[in-house]
């Protein structure tokens, strides 16, 4: 629990290169997550190029924390892989969120930033990682070695919580 209350939105990172055994580490997270019939539908695009990175934030009006960042990693749906229509939006948000938790635990910061369901991202995304048809960008999270450390906050609201019905 210590790991989900730590976690922040990291948006500044140290001009350090995080190691690619440490990446890994991440996405092995991110495939452990639950998915609908356990379709495990993901694809992960590691990007760590300058130029891709700086054409992927001309195509995100909220990531251009990404040009800072060591490392964005381009969280896929495969549709094909899809047994349930649609739940992969599920899956894909799983994979993220574990992602996450992971970078977090390791002493890494990052973000997620949507990509899915915004047509223009997905198409520009689509383009610019020469992704295949039947393949959907779903999100794009930065990671680095943290240049900040926002404060945890108690995001609890007993009043958000209805027993039985509302």
């Amino acid at each position: 629990m210590s790991t989900i209350y730590k976690r922040r939105s990291v948006r500044k990172y140290q001009e350090r290169d995080v190691e690619d055994e440490l990446i890994l580490e991440i996405i092995r997270a991110a495939m452990h997550a639950p998915s609908a019939g356990n379709e495990q539908p993901w694809h992960f695009v590691i990007v760590k190029d300058k130029a891709m990175k700086e054409k992927l934030v001309h195509l995100h009006p909220y990531a251009k924390m990404l040009s800072k960042a060591p490392v964005g990693v381009v969280v896929c749906a495969d549709t094909e892989l899809a047994k349930f229509r649609d739940f992969w939006v599920q899956d894909c948000s799983a994979a993220t969120q574990n992602m996450l938790l992971r970078a977090t635990e390791l002493g890494l910061g990052a973000v997620w930033c949507g990509v899915y369901p915004d047509q223009d991202r997905i198409q520009g995304f689509r383009a610019a990682l020469n992704l295949p048809e039947n393949v959907v960008a779903f999100s794009l999270v930065c990671i680095g070695y943290p240049a900040e450390n926002p404060e945890p906050v108690d995001r609890f609201k007993k009043e958000r919580i209805h027993f039985e019905r509302w």
